[in-house]
């Protein structure tokens, strides 16, 4: 080869590593950017009155005052916008009255047994009953005249109640759409009945989902089939337009000119969504119990890997012989390796759970134990060839003072193959972190409060590979919490980050003692 042609494959090679170094981090970029763009915005957002409201009531943060003296403006704010529901209401309600005036005549007319049982049914109306429940009212009587012997002679009286039942629920069917749009954003109105789940506590917590429910509050978005395509096109349809004339019209001007007054957003640094729990399934709080439970598997993995991978490479390169038995077993570590993390998960669930019973059921014992033989291939391969990397001669100047094969070992061979070994912690830490398929079978789960060192024996524990999968797939409302879904992965990623630096200063350490 002449020197022209060797020059010319240098700067070929030396331009692909290049452009090979300039791809990967390209893509790293591209994969990181969405993560930690999105995933800082679970620590860092602006955070509504109904935040801080959540936070005092259920995590115990905040001033009492500081959130009374808010509850008082905000409520100031608001109260227009519930008057004017209420006036709606009365209105509906007056419409109502004629129908219960014919019934109220006809009891009069009629007396006897009719008589006492429109009456009794009137009652119910009261002035105080909601619009459902007049409602209701005229709905029961209408049936009843109905079911009368002779109710030709109603026929009048029915056809009133239909014709205003009928044009009042059609109102009432809007308003109550609206009024549901409304809860989403500020939560419960006046005269509510307390909701079951947490979520229906509150409102928005976020300003970015307010702005969102605001839109929803605002306009009435529908699915149109009749274009000549007939494929579904989304209309947009303000609400204003549905109570035209009535006292509901200016609520919807009113709450999007002060919507700010009655949310408050304040910029907020979020740190307790790494330090608390969630409440809710994820709705409210933060993710301390799956940080704690990747923490618990990733560390109790490492726990049993690293002694028994870094004494099976010391057996394999310094006592056994080259035999067909260590060809095979370097074969089937080889295959291990690239076995798919799920046979692992189900391998776990049949030895660890169902035959050996580390625990009743799923554990994070059985968990970092299912962990550590997935990562034990990678910890064996790392070690074998950190120690075939120490010279020889080191060994032949050990033995040559008189050390035997073990202290030889312990004290010059595996010190100066401490730097390579540890690079192969290092990446099986990473993996271990990260897996979700092994331990779905065998330690995680969806929900859970954080366990302490001693119940990791025989408990489950959330996880924040199998919880991100959750949170994405399985979650009823996956887009009301997009934030914990990118928080978790940046966590996830920050935390495996961490405990890298942490494995890589510690080998540069050693490696900087070993050089003297």
């Amino acid at each position: 080869m002449n020197l022209h042609t060797r020059k010319l494959l240098d700067r070929s090679f030396t331009a692909a590593g290049f452009f090979a170094i300039v791809m990967m981090a390209c893509a790293l970029i591209l994969i990181l950017y969405p993560i930690i763009s999105r995933g800082l915005g679970a620590y860092i957002f602006r955070a509504t009155c109904e935040h801080r409201r959540v936070q005092f009531e259920e995590f115990q943060a905040g001033s009492r005052q500081e959130i009374e003296r808010e509850a008082a403006e905000i409520a100031a704010v608001r109260q227009p916008v519930f008057d004017m529901i209420a006036a709606h209401e009365k209105d509906l309600k007056a419409e109502l009255q004629e129908a219960f005036d014919q019934v109220r005549a006809l009891a009069a007319a009629e007396g006897g047994f009719l008589q006492r049982s429109l009456e009794r049914r009137l009652k119910r109306a009261h002035a105080d009953a909601s619009l459902e429940e007049c409602l209701a009212v005229l709905s029961d009587i209408r049936e009843s005249l109905k079911g009368q012997y002779d109710h030709e002679r109603f026929i009048g009286v029915i056809g009133v109640i239909t014709e205003r039942k009928q044009r009042v629920e059609q109102a009432a069917g809007k308003l109550s759409d609206m009024k549901h749009a409304l809860r989403d954003l500020l939560g419960p109105l006046p005269g509510d009945r307390r909701p079951e789940l947490l979520r229906s506590h509150y409102g928005q917590t976020r300003w970015d989902r307010s702005l969102h429910y605001l839109d929803k509050f605002l306009y009435r978005y529908d699915w149109d089939y009749t274009n000549a395509e007939n494929t579904g096109v989304k209309t947009r349809t303000p609400r204003a337009d549905e109570f035209r004339g009535t006292d509901l019209e200016p609520a919807f001007g009113y709450v999007r000119d002060n919507i700010e007054a009655m949310m408050q957003p304040r910029l907020t640094f979020y740190w307790r969504f790494l330090t608390t729990d969630s409440r809710d399934a994820h709705f409210f709080g933060g993710i301390w119990p799956e940080v704690l439970g990747t923490f618990y598997l990733t560390i109790g993995a490492m726990l049993f890997a690293i002694p028994m991978g870094v004494i099976a490479a010391i057996y394999l390169c310094e006592y056994a012989r080259p035999t067909k038995t260590v060809s095979l077993l370097r074969s089937c570590m080889s295959t291990l390796a690239g076995v798919p993390s799920i046979v692992f998960g189900l391998f776990g669930l049949a030895f660890f759970l169902n035959t050996v019973g580390v625990s009743d059921s799923k554990s994070v014992l059985a968990g970092s134990l299912t962990l550590a033989l997935m990562i034990l291939p990678t910890v064996i391969r790392a070690s074998e060839e950190a120690i075939l990397a120490v010279p020889f001669t080191y060994k032949e100047a050990a033995l040559g003072l008189g050390a035997g094969r073990w202290r030889t070992v312990l004290t010059v061979i595996l010190p100066a193959a401490l730097p390579g070994i540890l690079t192969g912690i290092v990446i099986s830490m990473g993996r271990a972190a990260g897996e979700t398929a092994p331990i779905i079978f065998t330690a995680a789960v969806s929900v859970g409060l954080a366990i302490s060192p001693l119940q990791a024996l025989d408990s489950p524990t959330p996880a924040l590979p199998w919880n991100i999968y959750n949170l994405c797939t399985e979650h009823e409302a996956v887009d009301e919490i997009r934030h914990v879904q990118f928080g978790m992965v940046f966590t996830l990623v920050a935390l495996v980050l961490a405990l890298n630096i942490i494995a890589i200063a510690l080998r540069a350490r050693i490696s900087r003692k070993l050089r003297g």
